[in-house]
């Protein structure tokens, strides 16, 4: 297959999963996060390889924090410019369960046409 619709089809996918995935990880995080660190995160939970590009997080974030998905606080940094650190909401989290639940079902759906029997 063409590398070009192998892109086009990752970038397609991410589009649709990156606000669930940025949810995630700062509902499981104890403390506030700034984008950067969460891209990292990302990347790490990937074994190192980025799959969203770290310009793809920031506007997210920005769309949740606009949404009340998500709170955020400006920090002043001492090694460059300020940090806005990010935390999830209640209805945050509401969502996140409700989109997860989402997931699961597309995930199972997607899974049964592509490993089950010919229709």
């Amino acid at each position: 297959m063409d590398d070009t619709a192998d892109r086009k089809f990752q970038k397609d996918l991410n589009a649709g999963l990156v606000a669930l995935v940025l949810l995630t990880v700062l509902a499981r995080s104890s403390e506030d996060l700034y984008g950067y660190e969460i891209a990292k995160r990302l990347q790490r939970a990937n074994e190192g390889e980025a799959l969203f590009k770290e310009g793809t997080v920031y506007p997210v974030l920005r769309t949740l924090a606009a949404g009340g998905l998500l709170t955020s606080r400006v920090v002043p940094s001492y090694s460059g410019p300020p940090r806005r650190y990010y935390r999830i909401t209640d209805e945050g989290r509401a969502m996140l369960s409700q989109w997860s639940e989402i997931w699961r079902q597309t995930r199972g759906f997607v899974d049964r046409i592509i490993e089950g029997p010919e229709t």
